[in-house]
């Protein structure tokens, strides 16, 4: 069984010196899995016709079917996209909102989310409704009171977090789906860090539509999204480029929406055996684990709460900044931003900066080249405060 950590890192092109702490953002794929993709691109190009054409289709559906598998869905309910946004793109431009429709995120939903739910809604006259999460939280059941207090009759679609980007708290994605439903409402999970870092069975969940990303915990290269559709919902589906497969069925409009890279995609295989091999309890436990003893370390020395209490948690979790650096930078996300750039630049510590409520918060990941010495500058850094 391969040692996970420093013995692991060479398995990766990261640079060194660096201690990347931010596996959350756009992840890293091992060299395995570069490798496979690079083999893809020269087959292309070796002779693009004979690619495109009697090659590609049956291999993009023979990966879209072992990506499936892996969640314990229908190879026919699965698309590739090139990102979440992307799928969440796609559901929610496609679906008819009328004026008074509500949209229900919330205050910690994905700034892109945001954006898309805003666009809609400018162009439909539906309302986008964003109840308050409470940061530190102190208990699951304050996720599910706050969606169950803005959820009314007018509420059309729910866009739930399986693990929220700012702060990596896990929700309880089956009880809110229940929840939406008792409403009438339809739900659309948003799993773009979930996949790899849980343990998924994607239907079980009960939502209409799930959307997440590969090149995270699923270790494969970046532009490998997936959308998951309930099967009665196919037909209302629509990729947000518009292509030959329009009116082909749902599969169809996705696998070919222009010419691309496909290599992402048919890298996937080659991912989940790097994943498989390393057995993917074993790394949902290591990163886990990891993750929680660092960040209870940063915390305790920089006398700042946490997000949320570990079991709330997978493979990432926030810490909120000490006062001396809550006081150099406003906490807004242009500075947060800005002081991300600052640790890398100054001191090689990759790691996500959050804005939330009015503080600066650091949200760091656990990835198998991780090791407990790669948050030593970042504690020592916090504690020191800016100069």
């Amino acid at each position: 069984m391969p040692e996970f950590g420093s013995a692991l890192r060479p398995r990766f092109c990261l640079e060194s010196g660096v201690d990347f702490l931010n596996h959350g953002s756009f992840g890293a794929a091992p060299r395995d899995v570069l490798d496979a993709a690079e083999r893809w691109r020269g087959q292309m190009e070796t002779n693009p016709d004979r690619f495109f054409r009697d090659v590609l289709p049956a291999e993009l559906r023979r990966r879209a079917g072992e990506l499936a598998r892996f969640f314990g869905a229908d190879p026919s309910s699965v698309a590739f996209v090139d990102n979440a946004t992307t799928a969440l793109n796609a559901v929610l431009r496609s679906l008819d909102f009328q004026p008074g429709d509500e949209i229900l995120l919330n205050s910690q939903s994905y700034g892109a989310v945001r954006q898309i739910a805003r666009y809609v809604c400018s162009r439909t006259g539906a309302k986008l409704v964003e109840p308050r999460i409470p940061v530190p939280l102190a208990e699951r059941s304050q996720l599910v009171a706050a969606l169950a207090s803005a959820l009314s009759s007018r509420t059309r679609l729910v866009v739930i977090d399986h693990i929220s980007s700012p702060t990596g708290l896990v929700w309880p994605v089956a009880d809110l789906v229940a929840l939406a439903r008792s409403h009438g409402a339809q739900t659309l999970i948003d799993g773009a860090h979930a996949p790899g870092q849980l343990e998924l069975d994607v239907p079980a969940l009960g939502a209409d539509w799930y959307v997440g990303n590969c090149h995270k915990w699923l270790f494969a290269p970046r532009g490998g999204g997936f959308l998951w559709a309930r099967a009665e919902t196919h037909a209302a589906i629509h990729p947000a480029t518009i292509s030959h497969g329009y009116g082909r069925g749902f599969t169809a409009e996705f696998d070919w929406t222009g010419t691309r890279d496909f290599s992402a995609w048919l890298a996937i295989d080659a991912a989940l055996r790097f994943l498989q091999e390393l057995d993917a309890a074993r790394v949902q436990r290591y990163c886990h684990e990891l993750v929680a003893r660092a960040a209870q370390e940063i915390a305790r020395a920089w006398k700042e709460p946490l997000a949320a209490p570990a079991a709330l948690h997978a493979s990432m979790t926030a810490i909120r900044l000490p006062r001396a650096w809550q006081q150099a930078a406003p906490a807004t996300r242009e500075a947060a931003a800005e002081l991300q750039s600052v640790f890398l630049r100054e001191h090689r510590i990759v790691v996500a900066i959050m804005a939330i409520d009015g503080a600066l918060w650091a949200r760091i990941s656990a990835q198998v080249y991780n090791a407990p010495q790669d948050y030593a500058r970042l504690l020592a850094l916090g504690v020191r405060g800016p100069r």
